[in-house]
């Protein structure tokens, strides 16, 4: 009898100590799933702020880029009308000085042609 009751308080014992460990089991799970959903709602929370900033910064970022780019398409445009008025005028002058010589040209053809003409 002595040893029927000592195996039944046996069974007893194991058998509680196994529902508190399972019990220990599930707390442990339990906490563990609700540490890895605030490390995720964390890092999903740094990431959003992360990508914020960089759109903020590559916006900024596009925005000195045209007003630059914009600055040497206007600095460029000026250089190029000047540099064309230049040429222009060079152009004119080359233009009158050899009209001028082709006018005394012709006079002295013309000169020397009446002169033998008489």
């Amino acid at each position: 009898m002595k040893r029927t009751l000592s195996i039944s308080l046996l069974s007893a014992l194991l058998a509680l100590s196994s529902v508190a460990w399972a019990q220990d089991v599930k707390s442990d799970v339990d906490t563990a799933a609700k540490d890895t959903g605030h490390a995720t709602k964390k890092a999903a929370t740094k990431t959003a702020d992360a990508t914020k900033d960089a759109s903020v910064k590559t916006a900024d970022t596009s925005e000195t880029a045209a007003k630059r780019t914009g600055h040497a398409t206007k600095e460029g445009a000026v250089k190029t009308g000047d540099t064309t008025g230049h040429a222009a005028k060079k152009t004119g002058s080359a233009i009158k000085k050899g009209v001028k010589k082709t006018g005394a040209g012709t006079k002295k053809g013309v000169t020397k042609t009446a002169d033998a003409v008489k």
